[in-house]
């Protein structure tokens, strides 16, 4: 893509004060408008390479910048989770596809009471795990006793955020797999058999998600005085698309409210991410003590219910991020459909403030026309 000519229009606001302002459950100068992470295949293919931030100024959005750095997401292309080894915790991975579009990679984890495997898949577009740690109930004294955990290091983050500025949010996360304690269960064993887990034997299940809140509180430990804006916490394995509500409350909630209560302690804002399935578990969410409710998928793609028909429900006790479908409607949608879905939004779940427009979760394939026709929308949804 050529960059065209600079997108010309007076604000009232920064784009950072405009987000916040939404995320304190207020009205803007106008409706926000991100997208929720560039991913580097799109950057690549159709931006030139550019970076997430250059992006975002790109299509006159406003910017929203996930730091990663040292959180251990395995789902990043270039995840490396040999850096994170210790003595005691030595993670070898031996390469058995090298192939952009299909990598794959066999990890060794070796400890002094005993090994664990995993593998990991991917392509060019995203990592999957086609193997997971846990395969005995005993694995998890192995977790226990010897996963490391990272501290954070303020000073890469004082960076990001200054590079950030007044263009957007900086975005932090929690360390793991996943931010959420039974998200990260669920990349640690198949989700099915975690489930069936929850039925069979509930104390194992509560045991493994205890040992990662141990772990996780111990990183958000670390993160005090970090210069975040937002951080995400949650995952979409606690979306009632995947889980039922009543699971959702005894595995998910008492968690993530644990967690939650402590990053409030050190002054963060929290979104609470569940990627689809928020029918059912609406309370459980505000119950959760997050600040913030993404992604507000649509039944387009996927959601068990409209973005509008959830804040109806929560009634203005969350600020709410999300709600474009980015497959049907941001990928393949004509210009005016993706402009009557950007104003139906906007008046259906931004009207009394409180909203951050934005796809719902990743795309790769999307014409940067769409996104210039989807952010110009945007920026006309006027207070």
């Amino acid at each position: 893509m050529e960059e065209g000519p600079k997108i010309k229009y007076n604000p009232a606001m920064t784009s950072k004060e405009r987000m916040l302002r939404a995320l304190a459950k207020e009205k803007p100068d106008r409706l926000p408008v991100t997208v929720h992470q560039w991913q580097q295949y799109h950057l690549d293919t159709f931006l030139g390479g550019c970076s997430d931030l250059e992006a975002f100024g790109r299509f006159g959005m406003d910017a929203s910048i996930q730091y990663f750095q040292d959180m251990g997401q395995f789902w990043l292309t270039d995840a490396d989770f040999t850096k994170f080894s210790t003595p005691e915790w030595r993670d070898e991975a031996e390469v058995l596809s090298a192939d952009p579009d299909r990598r794959e990679s066999r990890h060794t984890i070796t400890t002094p009471g005993g090994t664990l495997t995993y593998r990991i898949e991917g392509n060019r577009m995203t990592t999957w795990i086609s193997e997971y740690l846990i395969k005995h109930d005993d694995d998890i004294r192995l977790i226990e006793k010897y996963m490391p955990v990272p501290r954070l290091d303020p000073v890469p983050v004082a960076k990001a955020y200054d590079a950030v500025g007044d263009k957007g949010l900086l975005r932090g996360f929690v360390w793991g797999d996943q931010a959420g304690c039974w998200q990260h269960a669920a990349c640690l064993l198949d989700v099915q058999e975690l489930i069936l887990k929850t039925f069979d034997d509930p104390a194992w299940v509560h045991e493994l998600l205890r040992i990662l809140l141990e772990k996780k509180m111990r990183f958000i430990e670390s993160m005090k005085g970090a210069r975040f804006d937002l951080i995400e916490t949650g995952g979409g394995a606690a979306s009632s698309t995947l889980i039922s509500p009543a699971l959702h409350a005894e595995f998910c909630r008492p968690y993530d409210r644990t967690m939650h209560d402590a990053l409030h302690d050190l002054g963060f804002r929290i979104v609470y991410h569940t990627c689809g399935g928020t029918k059912g578990i609406e309370e459980h969410i505000v119950g959760n003590g997050c600040d913030a409710s993404e992604t507000l998928a649509p039944t387009s793609i996927g959601g068990n219910q409209e973005p509008w028909e959830f804040k109806a429900k929560i009634a203005g006790r969350l600020a709410l991020i999300g709600g474009l479908d980015q497959f049907n409607v941001l990928t393949a949608g004509s210009p005016d459909f993706i402009r009557d879905k950007v104003r139906e939004l906007f008046e259906k779940v931004g009207g009394d403030g409180g909203y951050i427009l934005s796809c719902c979760d990743h795309f790769f394939e999307t014409p940067p026309e769409n996104l210039r026709i989807y952010a110009e929308t945007a920026r006309a949804c006027l207070y």
